[in-house]
């Protein structure tokens, strides 16, 4: 447990924001697959060349899985079980699952979910199964670190959870994911990446409520050791500023990754809901035993949804074979730097 020193490899990893399959992204699933099935990897191709070149890469499945062809999009969603394999197939080592819409199909959607990514190979983080699951830490490895990966909401629309399941799906408090993360450090984790899903949706700046939250949990340590090492937000479907809090990078929100139109809370479609970053942070091995693990490179890549097309776009590459999203691209930058990240070290990655 932090015992390794710089002769061990670090390693990159890549964040992204929520996969939310409307209606229209699993019409276009269907017919990505020509007829049979759903295949979610054609609109997934613009992520893979980051994702897959990552030493660990995490998405946050927002959703729940449906069964026997009964797939929904909003209000509540039941999206077809193929998005695990094809989230695998573009790189993803794993994903975070507590969402505002993880209790949509109850304890059967959560089971059903988790089992799709057990086959696919992804692991997951935020809902379980059984009280065991729960209890366990969902643990990764990269270079030569064990990550753990822990994840919470906010709520779950005012769904109650199962009964006799109140372990179901984990809760956006303080002191939970604080003993979550000591938890995990005890299991062995070298590096602990904590997923919220929360703040205001459809607000660029962060909430007070994240700002709070993201100043308690990164001063929180254990033998001078911080219990959290990297902070990944979700749910705002808009991107939001990255941010170093007591010496610990915080996203407040990716964006979303994956969404169809979306219509804000004026009832107007809203593009921003469509636009996102890709998080990629390179850790380094502490420089003595017992020593924290630290972010040697921050960088994020800001990406876009063309609903048009179905289709992931990295803005950046885009770009540089002459497409017209400058203004698009310009205003993310704008967005994540906000709170003063450049100066702290956060770069756009081309």
């Amino acid at each position: 447990m932090g015992g390794k020193t710089a002769a061990e490899p670090g390693f990159t990893l890549a964040a992204s924001g929520d996969v939310l399959p409307h209606s229209s992204i699993i019409k276009q699933a269907a017919a990505d697959a020509g007829g049979d099935g759903y295949d979610f990897g054609p609109m997934l191709a613009g992520a893979r060349p980051v994702i897959s070149r990552a030493d660990l890469a995490l998405c946050h499945m927002e959703t729940v899985y449906g069964e026997n062809g009964h797939y929904t999009g909003y209000p509540t969603f039941k999206s077809p079980p193929q998005i695990a394999s094809a989230l695998a197939a573009t790189g993803y080592d794993g994903c975070s699952t507590a969402s505002n819409h993880t209790l949509d199909a109850g304890a059967e959607g959560i089971a059903r979910t988790l089992g799709a990514m057990d086959k696919a190979g992804l692991k997951h983080a935020g809902s379980a199964r059984t009280e065991k699951e729960a209890r366990t830490p969902t643990m990764l490895t990269a270079g030569g670190a064990k990550v753990a990966h822990i994840a919470a909401t906010y709520g779950t629309n005012g769904i109650p959870l199962p009964d006799g399941k109140p372990w179901s799906v984990n809760r956006l408090d303080k002191d939970k994911v604080i003993a979550d993360a000591r938890a995990a450090r005890k299991a062995g984790a070298d590096v602990v990446v904590f997923s919220p899903h929360w703040g205001t949706e459809w607000q660029d700046e962060p909430d007070a409520k994240q700002v709070r939250l993201a100043k308690e949990l990164t001063a929180s340590r254990t033998a001078g050791r911080p219990d959290i090492d990297l902070i990944i937000g979700t749910h705002a479907h808009v991107p939001q500023a990255y941010e170093k809090v007591n010496g610990t990078w915080v996203v407040y929100g990716l964006g979303d990754q994956i969404a169809g139109d979306m219509i804000n809370h004026s009832g107007a479609r809203d593009a921003r809901g469509n636009q996102g970053t890709i998080g990629r942070f390179t850790f380094v091995p502490p420089k003595r035993p017992g020593g924290r693990w630290e972010v040697a490179k921050a960088e994020f890549l800001p990406h876009w949804f063309n609903t048009d097309e179905g289709r992931v776009v990295n803005l950046n590459a885009a770009l540089a074979r002459g497409a017209e999203h400058t203004e698009l691209r310009d205003r993310i930058r704008r967005i994540v730097l906000s709170r003063g990240a450049a100066k702290q070290g956060l770069v756009m990655a081309k």
